[in-house]
């Protein structure tokens, strides 16, 4: 089934990165990095199914080499923070063959990026295992019309209302950055990725598949659904192994209460169809009803008649508890299920949300801790050692970088990493996730009681129907 993903990060040099490095990796390629003659030998890559380099028209067509272009990048970036390219990756529809597959993920690129003055890296990885997709680096500096690298901005003076530059006390004029493209505006990002859904179901759609995706989250789709939570590269491995992960179970327990949630809703709301499409006048009453349920009609065993009697008391209990007599108190009970059942589903999706959060944030420390030696013991080697310990040790020390930042940008003000509150608060949500999911699942009672007495009216008014005609056939004769 196609599913919908989109990653945007940037490789910077300023977190160790480097443009040459990623490329090698993701093409499953041997390239020297002309800057500190590191070299990156990654031939020994399973699963790189195509690679290709799409340039815009102003662009020096030896930029079509990857080593070439990933080494200009390298020496254009002066700064020991310059950002050296971004990464896109995307998610493939298992539903399109490997050929079109390519064909989609060029014609995206060539409209989204190429055509803006970006030269695309395109890198797809199918290691035939339901997994297909695709890396694409993208430069981050645009090009001048004969094909040079350009400015990734410049200064502006800052006017008065008197349109006259401002002068600071230190003596120098007052300016601004100004960017020369507009790649890094956040409303590129959901262009990028509404336009890689657009392109893609029209794909599917022209391949003659009925599948979609959607971009949106399912709170923005108005979808009444618990989001299940990324598994990353290690627990997924560990998952298709058979072995069980945390992330797994989460995962399995958000797919029994989505289950849940929509067999509920379902039902309720045919409920709520069914008791308002009936007949003001002429409708059996309750007691019609009851009497129709109490008849057993139909019933060859003794264990179905006891059955029959445990139903019947059931189902008074309910009438009684809820003050039931007629059609429209029913209609009342109907509106008020419906009405629990979506608020319970509301809290139960926020708790859900909150506790994959948290999550989250928990499996960053654990990252953290996991990784904290080789890091420490890397920020603590000689400048001159570090490139080699880094390129044996690359995986544990991003992974480490990864966790380090995503930590840093949920604090929220902390001086220390508040991981004891994090998983008090989610022992907490997880209990009161508990008890709604208990709660939603005792709607189930009342909601079975009115498709009792639902079909006991059906049943009388087929009866009713079946003696009329009856009747009307004997006056014909």
């Amino acid at each position: 089934m196609a599913i919908y993903h989109l990653s945007i990060k940037i490789i910077s040099r300023g977190k160790g990165k480097s443009a040459v490095a990623a490329a090698a990796y993701r093409a499953g390629e041997k390239i020297v990095n002309a800057c500190d003659g590191v070299t990156h030998d990654y031939t020994r890559k399973d699963g790189v199914a195509h690679t290709e380099i799409l340039l815009p028209e102003n662009v020096p067509a030896e930029y079509s080499d990857r080593a070439t272009l990933w080494n200009a990048v390298e020496q254009i970036e002066k700064n020991k923070n310059s950002q050296l390219a971004r990464e896109i990756a995307l998610a493939l529809p298992v539903e399109l063959s490997q050929e079109e597959n390519i064909g989609l993920v060029r014609a995206y690129c060539q409209r989204h990026f190429v055509s803006a003055g970006m030269c695309a890296d395109i890198c797809i990885h199918d290691k035939n295992d339901g997994n297909p997709h695709a890396h694409v680096l993208l430069t981050m500096r645009p090009f001048e019309q004969d094909g040079s690298w350009a400015a990734k901005s410049r200064k502006e003076y800052i006017l008065n209302d008197n349109g006259e530059r401002i002068r600071l006390k230190s003596g120098v004029y007052k300016t601004r950055k100004v960017n020369a493209v507009d790649w890094n505006e956040q409303t590129k990002a959901e262009e990028w990725r509404s336009g890689w859904a657009d392109i893609c179901n029209r794909a599917l759609e022209q391949n003659g598949h009925a599948e979609r995706i959607d971009h949106r989250s399912y709170e923005r789709q108005g979808v009444e659904q618990i989001p299940t939570i990324h598994l990353g590269v290690a627990a997924s491995a560990m998952e298709k192994r058979g072995i069980p992960t945390e992330r797994g179970d989460i995962n399995r327990e958000i797919a029994v209460s989505n289950n849940q949630l929509r067999q509920i809703r379902g039902r309720i709301k045919k409920l709520k169809s069914w008791i308002y499409t009936q007949p003001l006048v002429g409708a059996p009453t309750l007691i019609e009803t009851m009497q129709g349920v109490a008849a057993g009609k139909n019933l060859d065993s003794q264990w179905k008649k006891i059955s029959n009697l445990k139903t019947q008391a059931k189902l008074l209990i309910f009438l009684q508890e809820n003050s039931i007599t007629d059609l429209s108190q029913l209609a009342g009970k109907v509106e008020q299920l419906y009405n629990a059942q979506y608020e319970l589903a509301n809290t139960i999706k926020a708790e859900e949300r909150r506790i994959s959060t948290l999550n989250q944030h928990l499996a960053q420390v654990d990252i953290l801790k996991e990784h904290s030696a080789v890091h420490k013991k890397y920020r603590g080697l000689d400048p001159k050692k570090r490139s080699a310990f880094r390129e044996k040790h690359a995986n544990e020390i991003a992974v480490y970088e990864s966790a380090s930042k995503y930590i840093k940008e949920h604090l929220n003000g902390r001086d220390k990493i508040p991981e004891k509150d994090w998983r008090d608060e989610r022992d907490k949500l997880l209990a009161q996730r508990f008890a709604h999911v208990e709660e939603y699942y005792n709607l189930k009672d009342d909601v079975h009681s009115i498709e009792i007495l639902r079909r006991g009216a059906e049943n009388i008014m087929r009866e009713e129907a079946t003696v009329q005609h009856t009747r009307k056939q004997e006056i014909e004769l």
